[in-house]
Protein backbone atom coordinates (compact mmCIF):
# COMPACT_ATOMS: atom_id res chain seq x y z
CA UNK A 1 0.00 0.00 0.00
CA UNK A 2 1.61 3.26 -1.16
CA UNK A 3 1.44 6.13 1.35
CA UNK A 4 2.38 9.73 0.63
CA UNK A 5 2.94 12.63 3.02
CA UNK A 6 0.75 15.61 2.13
CA UNK A 7 0.48 19.15 3.49
CA UNK A 8 -2.97 20.15 4.82
CA UNK A 9 -4.40 23.65 4.95
CA UNK A 10 -3.32 24.43 8.53
CA UNK A 11 0.30 23.65 7.66
CA UNK A 12 0.37 20.22 9.30
CA UNK A 13 1.07 16.96 7.52
CA UNK A 14 -1.19 14.02 6.82
CA UNK A 15 -0.86 10.78 4.87
CA UNK A 16 -2.61 10.03 1.59
CA UNK A 17 -3.37 6.49 0.37
CA UNK A 18 -4.13 6.85 -3.36
CA UNK A 19 -5.13 3.19 -3.68
CA UNK A 20 -8.06 3.73 -1.28
CA UNK A 21 -8.63 7.37 -2.21
CA UNK A 22 -8.37 8.39 1.45
CA UNK A 23 -6.28 10.62 3.68
CA UNK A 24 -5.53 10.04 7.35
CA UNK A 25 -6.88 13.49 8.26
CA UNK A 26 -8.93 16.30 6.77
CA UNK A 27 -7.11 18.08 3.96
CA UNK A 28 -8.40 21.31 5.55
CA UNK A 29 -6.11 20.79 8.54
CA UNK A 30 -4.86 17.68 10.32
CA UNK A 31 -4.05 19.26 13.68
CA UNK A 32 -7.16 21.41 13.81
CA UNK A 33 -9.38 18.40 12.97
CA UNK A 34 -7.78 16.18 15.63
CA UNK A 35 -7.96 18.94 18.25
CA UNK A 36 -11.63 19.58 17.56
CA UNK A 37 -12.89 16.01 17.24
CA UNK A 38 -10.79 14.06 19.71
CA UNK A 39 -9.44 16.56 22.25
CA UNK A 40 -12.16 19.19 22.55
CA UNK A 41 -15.25 17.05 21.81
CA UNK A 42 -13.75 13.85 23.21
CA UNK A 43 -11.25 14.32 26.02
CA UNK A 44 -12.76 17.55 27.36
CA UNK A 45 -16.30 16.77 26.21
CA UNK A 46 -16.32 13.53 28.21
CA UNK A 47 -16.22 15.39 31.52
CA UNK A 48 -13.53 13.01 32.75
CA UNK A 49 -10.96 15.75 33.36
CA UNK A 50 -13.02 16.98 36.29
CA UNK A 51 -12.21 13.75 38.14
CA UNK A 52 -8.84 12.81 39.67
CA UNK A 53 -8.87 9.11 38.72
CA UNK A 54 -6.97 7.93 35.62
CA UNK A 55 -8.60 7.91 32.17
CA UNK A 56 -8.57 4.87 29.90
CA UNK A 57 -8.66 5.71 26.17
CA UNK A 58 -8.92 3.38 23.18
CA UNK A 59 -8.00 4.72 19.75
CA UNK A 60 -9.20 2.91 16.65
CA UNK A 61 -6.57 3.79 14.05
CA UNK A 62 -3.25 4.93 15.59
CA UNK A 63 -2.17 6.16 12.16
CA UNK A 64 0.31 9.01 12.33
CA UNK A 65 0.16 9.15 16.14
CA UNK A 66 -1.21 12.70 16.07
CA UNK A 67 -4.16 11.97 18.37
CA UNK A 68 -1.87 10.25 20.86
CA UNK A 69 0.60 13.16 20.76
CA UNK A 70 -2.14 15.73 21.38
CA UNK A 71 -3.53 13.62 24.23
CA UNK A 72 -0.07 13.34 25.78
CA UNK A 73 0.21 17.14 25.71
CA UNK A 74 -3.15 17.48 27.50
CA UNK A 75 -2.07 14.93 30.12
CA UNK A 76 1.01 17.06 30.69
CA UNK A 77 -1.11 20.22 31.01
CA UNK A 78 -3.77 18.82 33.34
CA UNK A 79 -1.73 16.34 35.37
CA UNK A 80 -4.31 13.59 34.70
CA UNK A 81 -3.00 10.06 34.23
CA UNK A 82 -3.98 8.41 30.94
CA UNK A 83 -3.76 4.79 29.82
CA UNK A 84 -3.90 4.87 26.02
CA UNK A 85 -4.52 1.74 23.93
CA UNK A 86 -4.31 2.01 20.16
CA UNK A 87 -5.17 -0.39 17.34
CA UNK A 88 -3.23 -0.18 14.09
CA UNK A 89 -2.92 -2.97 11.55
CA UNK A 90 -0.62 -1.10 9.15
CA UNK A 91 1.85 1.02 11.18
CA UNK A 92 3.92 3.73 9.57
CA UNK A 93 7.69 3.45 9.45
CA UNK A 94 10.14 5.82 7.77
CA UNK A 95 7.43 8.48 7.25
CA UNK A 96 7.40 9.30 10.96
CA UNK A 97 10.58 11.36 11.01
CA UNK A 98 9.21 13.62 8.25
CA UNK A 99 5.91 14.48 9.96
CA UNK A 100 5.91 18.06 11.23
CA UNK A 101 3.49 17.92 14.16
CA UNK A 102 5.96 18.83 16.89
CA UNK A 103 7.21 21.79 14.85
CA UNK A 104 3.69 23.00 14.08
CA UNK A 105 2.73 22.72 17.75
CA UNK A 106 5.94 24.51 18.76
CA UNK A 107 6.85 21.46 20.83
CA UNK A 108 10.10 20.38 19.22
CA UNK A 109 11.09 18.98 22.62
CA UNK A 110 8.55 16.20 22.05
CA UNK A 111 9.99 14.97 18.74
CA UNK A 112 11.95 12.16 20.36
CA UNK A 113 8.93 11.09 22.39
CA UNK A 114 6.74 11.20 19.27
CA UNK A 115 9.14 8.92 17.43
CA UNK A 116 9.34 6.65 20.49
CA UNK A 117 5.55 6.22 20.36
CA UNK A 118 5.94 4.69 16.92
CA UNK A 119 9.10 2.66 17.55
CA UNK A 120 8.27 1.25 20.99
CA UNK A 121 7.37 -2.40 21.55
CA UNK A 122 3.88 -3.62 20.69
CA UNK A 123 1.46 -5.45 23.02
CA UNK A 124 3.16 -3.94 26.07
CA UNK A 125 2.51 -0.99 28.36
CA UNK A 126 5.11 1.71 27.66
CA UNK A 127 5.49 4.61 30.09
CA UNK A 128 5.96 7.42 27.58
CA UNK A 129 5.80 10.02 30.37
CA UNK A 130 4.85 10.14 34.05
CA UNK A 131 1.19 10.63 33.12
CA UNK A 132 0.89 8.73 29.83
CA UNK A 133 1.09 4.97 29.28
CA UNK A 134 0.78 3.68 25.73
CA UNK A 135 -0.02 0.18 24.51
CA UNK A 136 -0.22 -0.46 20.76
CA UNK A 137 -1.96 -3.50 19.32
CA UNK A 138 -1.46 -4.68 15.74
CA UNK A 139 -4.96 -6.06 15.21
CA UNK A 140 -7.82 -5.60 12.80
CA UNK A 141 -10.80 -3.89 14.38
CA UNK A 142 -12.96 -6.82 13.28
CA UNK A 143 -10.93 -9.02 15.68
CA UNK A 144 -11.33 -6.57 18.52
CA UNK A 145 -12.77 -9.11 20.96
CA UNK A 146 -9.68 -11.30 20.53
CA UNK A 147 -7.10 -8.55 20.84
CA UNK A 148 -8.67 -7.08 23.99
CA UNK A 149 -9.55 -10.40 25.61
CA UNK A 150 -6.84 -10.03 28.24
CA UNK A 151 -7.52 -6.43 29.21
CA UNK A 152 -9.59 -7.24 32.32
CA UNK A 153 -6.61 -6.09 34.36
CA UNK A 154 -7.36 -2.54 33.25
CA UNK A 155 -10.27 -0.32 34.14
CA UNK A 156 -13.14 -0.16 31.63
CA UNK A 157 -12.55 2.24 28.76
CA UNK A 158 -13.78 5.79 29.37
CA UNK A 159 -13.28 7.25 25.92
CA UNK A 160 -12.96 5.86 22.39
CA UNK A 161 -11.38 7.81 19.56
CA UNK A 162 -12.99 6.19 16.52
CA UNK A 163 -10.64 7.30 13.76
CA UNK A 164 -10.96 4.50 11.20
CA UNK A 165 -10.91 5.24 7.47
CA UNK A 166 -14.18 6.66 6.15
CA UNK A 167 -17.18 4.36 5.52
CA UNK A 168 -16.76 4.72 1.74
CA UNK A 169 -13.30 3.10 2.01
CA UNK A 170 -13.96 0.56 4.78
CA UNK A 171 -17.72 0.11 5.28
CA UNK A 172 -17.19 -3.07 7.33
CA UNK A 173 -15.77 -1.00 10.19
CA UNK A 174 -18.89 1.15 10.63
CA UNK A 175 -21.53 -1.49 11.33
CA UNK A 176 -23.79 -2.25 14.29
CA UNK A 177 -21.66 -5.31 15.04
CA UNK A 178 -18.54 -3.18 15.44
CA UNK A 179 -20.35 -0.61 17.58
CA UNK A 180 -21.73 -3.45 19.72
CA UNK A 181 -18.10 -4.28 20.58
CA UNK A 182 -17.30 -0.63 21.29
CA UNK A 183 -20.34 -0.35 23.55
CA UNK A 184 -19.37 -3.45 25.56
CA UNK A 185 -15.90 -2.04 26.25
CA UNK A 186 -17.03 1.33 27.57
CA UNK A 187 -17.64 2.12 31.21
CA UNK A 188 -21.13 3.47 32.01
CA UNK A 189 -21.19 7.10 30.88
CA UNK A 190 -18.21 6.52 28.59
CA UNK A 191 -18.22 8.17 25.16
CA UNK A 192 -17.13 7.51 21.61
CA UNK A 193 -16.28 10.36 19.26
CA UNK A 194 -15.75 10.30 15.52
CA UNK A 195 -15.39 12.78 12.70
CA UNK A 196 -18.07 10.92 10.72
CA UNK A 197 -21.71 12.11 10.77
CA UNK A 198 -23.34 9.84 8.18
CA UNK A 199 -26.95 8.92 8.93
CA UNK A 200 -26.39 5.17 8.57
CA UNK A 201 -23.43 5.34 10.99
CA UNK A 202 -25.61 7.17 13.51
CA UNK A 203 -28.33 4.55 13.11
CA UNK A 204 -25.80 1.75 13.66
CA UNK A 205 -24.63 3.42 16.89
CA UNK A 206 -28.19 3.81 18.15
CA UNK A 207 -28.97 0.17 17.30
CA UNK A 208 -25.95 -0.82 19.42
CA UNK A 209 -27.43 1.02 22.41
CA UNK A 210 -25.65 4.37 22.28
CA UNK A 211 -27.25 7.73 22.93
CA UNK A 212 -25.97 9.74 19.98
CA UNK A 213 -25.73 13.48 19.43
CA UNK A 214 -24.70 15.50 16.42
CA UNK A 215 -22.37 18.31 17.38
CA UNK A 216 -20.54 20.92 15.30
CA UNK A 217 -17.70 19.46 13.28
CA UNK A 218 -14.22 20.86 12.63
CA UNK A 219 -13.69 23.62 10.05
CA UNK A 220 -15.22 22.78 6.66
CA UNK A 221 -17.31 19.96 8.20
CA UNK A 222 -20.76 20.81 9.50
CA UNK A 223 -21.25 17.97 11.98
CA UNK A 224 -19.59 15.09 13.80
CA UNK A 225 -20.94 12.41 16.17
CA UNK A 226 -20.54 11.88 19.90
CA UNK A 227 -22.07 8.70 21.32
CA UNK A 228 -22.55 7.91 25.03
CA UNK A 229 -23.13 4.64 26.87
Amino acid sequence: MVRKIILTDDGSHSISVPELNVTYHSVHGAIQESMHVFIEAGLYGSGRLQRPDPISILEIGFGTGLNALLTLIEAEKTGIKIHYEALELYPLSEEIRSLNYCQQLNRQNLQQIFEQMHSCEWEKDIAVSDNFILQKKKYNLLNLSTCLAGRQAYQPINLIYFDAFAPAAQPELWTKEVFDKMYSLLAPGGILVTYCSKADVRRAMIAAGFSVEKIPGPPHKREMLRARK
